[in-house]
């Protein structure tokens, strides 16, 4: 605070004035036991500045603290903090910015805290960032190793090195078999076009070099980002000469790197030939000067905030693709359509898949890292597919029974009342089965009367070893046929295909079914009902020997006496 004092003629009068109100003010601040100057005392003031002036709107804090400022429209500030505080160490952010920071004392003078524009150019020829002899993410695994250990267990970090990814691209199985090469057949109407494999030959699935031998494709540009972010290398990018950090696939550097998302400003959608790194805008540094991009806005070293980090449409670069002008992967496009995307009362991709957590710091303390308040770092493991607790979280199952007339009715209900998009989501090579099973005391199953059952790719062939093809139940996946091949389901999305459903789970959606079981005369019925979840289609993993199990999402079971209506919930 400054106190000006202004000579003006003719102000005795109001000179008395004044000292009249200072002195009631001064009594009224004795009476809340308050002396002048306290306030004061427990303030820290400054300016933020750039190289041409003040910056209104930037973010001031106590350094790893929930005390915050912002500047006003002369780049001014006045943090609260306590009196009894020591010198303090004072941040200031802005976006495009570094952070910037200085050191103040409660009470004492007004401190100015000069901020940098970071560069937005990117250098395709920037090396990966290495630190005390360790390469790549084992680089940051040094100061942050708990980010380390997660982003290693994380389905992002095997990305270039996935065996399904890997089988699927060359046409072989896990052990390396691989199939002939796609046979084409001629029309004078239409040219050259593929035909069908023969399955009576050793087969051991379809893959993208069996159909374009001669390319590469543009799966590096989601899979393989740091190899196909070369100039040129975007269709060119082979898994089988990956070099240096390229194999880490999706790695640490790689996403805090990423200082913009490209989006069609009508569609908020990527645009469809621009896959995975196409869509972002990397800025790799050309000098000594390093950058990278958090979630702080207070961290003093090579790093600066991106709200972007916090946002969904981080992730809509590789999870959301369109193949032959149809869309294949949609999971951000499916949160953007539903009440999810709404800024006041949805939630973000990150909410679910990078959860905060528990832990107070995310550097090393003695590597200069700072304590913070628990849930305010976010966890880098990134439940997807593969993960247990995260299915059987994700929607909601409920089962009724009813007997009347020597039948009985079930009915199922699946509500998908705690996912973002669709269940299930991105590749369609999968799918969730559900399984509706009666039996009599003695362990035979009753005769379905009416209701659905499992198509043909769920697997013809005994129950329990996975192969479900007539049993009552539902499957929900989205199905694609080849055009040329008629292959259905097809997992070949690289050849043009068409959609001949899509029975998935939208959000806040439900799907129901009924079935009617004809009853034994007596004895009880045991009600089993079971919700899986399935990575591929059931011949195509045989295919492959990928050997993925079933997870079990949902489960149910319930008694029904014969002579008696009964009812259950999930």
């Amino acid at each position: 605070m400054q106190w000006r004092e202004h000579r003006k003629p003719h102000t005795r009068g109001r000179t008395r004035i004044a000292i009249a109100l200072a002195i009631a003010t001064a009594g009224a601040v004795a009476a809340i036991g308050l002396v002048p100057g306290s306030l004061a005392d427990s303030r820290i003031e400054g300016t933020v500045v750039d190289e041409f002036g003040p910056i209104e709107g930037a973010t001031v804090r106590v350094q790893a603290t929930e005390r915050t400022a912002t500047t006003g429209s002369d780049g001014q500030f006045v943090l609260e903090v306590s009196a009894s505080d020591d010198e303090l160490t004072v941040t200031a952010w802005y976006p495009e910015y570094f952070v910037g920071w200085t050191t103040a004392t409660p009470g004492g003078s007004p401190v100015t805290i000069t901020i940098r524009r970071h560069y937005t150019t990117d250098n395709p020829d920037y090396d990966w960032f290495s630190m005390e002899g360790a390469d790549g993410s084992a680089s940051c695994g040094l100061c942050m190793p708990i980010h380390y250990e997660e982003w290693l267990a994380d389905a992002h970090s095997q990305s270039a090195v996935n065996p399904r990814f890997l089988t699927m691209y060359y046409g072989t199985d896990i052990d390396g078999n691989q199939s002939p090469l796609t046979r084409y057949a001629y029309s004078r109407d239409y040219g050259s076009f593929p035909i069908p494999p023969n399955l009576d030959e050793s087969y051991y699935g379809p893959g993208y070099k069996l159909d374009f031998p001669e390319m590469q494709g543009n799966c590096g540009t989601c899979h393989i980002p740091a190899a196909a972010a070369y100039p040129g290398m975007a269709y060119a990018v082979d898994p089988a000469n990956l070099q240096g950090i390229e194999s880490e696939g999706i790695f640490c550097e790689f996403c805090h790197k990423i200082g913009g998302v490209i989006l069609d400003p009508e569609t908020q959608l990527p645009y469809p030939n621009m896959p995975g790194v196409l869509s972002t805008e990397l800025y790799r540094s050309e000098g000594e000067e390093v950058l990278f991009f958090g979630t702080f806005d207070d961290v003093t070293r090579r790093v600066t905030r991106l709200p972007l980090e916090e946002e969904s449409a981080f992730c809509a670069p590789c999870h959301y693709g369109v193949f032959w002008d149809v869309v294949i992967y949609d999971s951000y496009g499916e949160w953007l359509r539903s009440p999810y995307s709404d800024p006041e009362t949805g939630q973000t991709c990150q909410d679910c898949h990078m959860p905060v957590t528990d832990d107070t710091w995310f550097a090393l303390p003695e590597k200069g890292g700072h304590i913070r308040k628990a849930g305010r770092i976010f966890g880098h493991t990134m439940p997807g597919a593969s993960d247990v607790t995260l299915l059987q979280e994700a929607v909601t199952m409920g089962v009724s029974t009813y007997t009347e007339d020597g039948r009985l009715e079930i009915s199922v209900s699946i509500t998908n009342d705690k996912t973002g998009h669709h269940v299930p989501t991105d590749s369609p090579l999968r799918q969730m089965i559900l399984l509706v099973e009666a039996e009599d005391e003695e362990g035979n199953s009753l005769l379905l009367f009416d209701g659905p059952t499992l198509p043909d790719w769920c697997g013809a062939g005994d129950p329990t070893l996975g192969y479900y093809a007539g049993l009552p139940g539902v499957a929900y996946a989205k199905v694609l046929e080849e055009l040329w091949t008629g292959i259905s389901p097809s997992g070949s999305y690289w050849n043009p295909t068409r959609i001949v459903s899509d029975n998935r789970i939208a959000a806040y959606s439900t799907a129901t079914s009924q079935y009617t079981f004809v009853m034994p005369e007596t004895g009880d019925i045991g009600v089993r009902v079971k919700l899986l979840y399935r990575r591929a289609f059931k011949a195509l993993m045989d295919q492959k020997k990928w050997g993925v199990p079933d997870i079990l999402m949902e489960e149910c079971q319930v008694v029904v006496e014969s002579t008696e209506n009964a009812v259950a919930g999930d």
